[in-house]
């Protein structure tokens, strides 16, 4: 899925340029990179805003056994753990990898 609104690609592209992203060190097999709601309080609307789209327009994918809605963004493809909204307080993301072919 691709974010169609161009006003919703320029706040989510903000956010994700305006914050940290952490190396998931304790899954390093799997690798990825995190981002936490604390960190950037300042920054908690335009954090729900993308959590909130991941949800609302992003695609299901399997993960060891468990459901996930994931959006993609510029070679990257972004997914939350928590849900409901309000329980949410990280966002993950890891570098879309293709098989060769």
């Amino acid at each position: 899925m691709q974010i169609t609104d161009p006003d919703d690609l320029k706040r989510i592209k903000a956010y994700i340029d305006a914050v940290e992203w952490r190396f998931a060190k304790t899954m390093p097999e799997i690798p990825h990179y995190y981002t936490v709601l604390s960190w950037r309080p300042d920054l908690q609307d335009d954090f729900f805003h993308f959590v909130n789209y991941i949800h609302t327009h992003g695609y299901m994918a399997e993960f060891e056994g468990k459901d996930y809605k994931y959006l993609n963004v510029d070679g990257h493809k972004y997914w939350t753990m928590d849900w409901p909204l309000e329980e949410t307080t990280l966002i993950n993301r890891a570098e879309i990898v293709t098989e060769p072919s």
